[in-house]
């Protein structure tokens, strides 16, 4: 007869569960074991359990609920089932980077002053009928 039968009390020692108490609850085979309590209902190798001394009054595939009963009597921990509806959220935010605002106005003043001085430099001056060159006009004067 195996240490490890339905209802016994186990430690993990081995994941992300490791140091916590468990009950066996349904034994696959020889190397296997679905556990539940203070850890998730899972398939876990028996390697990775450390067997106690305590057992509990369990039948085989026992629902959580049952699991759970058993553990508070013991007054054990019990690993509660996330909710299934999702926690509200904060919405999150854009952060816009501070740059300090004059610059770009400032770039924006500069150019500004820019085309007006170059505008006010340059005179406006009236224009003058240009000159047609010398071979046009004698030809003019030839007809």
């Amino acid at each position: 007869m195996s240490l490890f039968q339905v209802g016994r009390l186990a430690v993990k020692i081995a994941g992300r569960d490791a140091g916590r108490k468990c009950v066996i609850v349904e034994l696959i085979d020889q190397n296997f074991a679905v556990i539940d309590g203070d850890v998730r209902r899972k398939k876990v190798n028996l390697r990775h359990l450390e067997p106690l001394t305590q057992t509990v009054d369990l039948k085989d595939k026992a629902s959580h609920d049952e699991v759970k009963k058993a553990f508070e009597k013991l007054e054990l921990p019990v690993w509660e089932k996330k909710s299934k509806t999702p926690a509200p959220r904060v919405k999150k935010t854009k952060k816009v980077k501070a740059k300090p605002a004059t610059e770009k106005k400032v770039k924006k003043e500069t150019k500004k002053e820019e085309k007006t001085v170059e505008k006010k430099e340059v005179p406006k001056t009236e224009e003058k009928p240009v000159e047609k060159p010398v071979e046009e006009k004698a030809a003019e004067k030839k007809e």
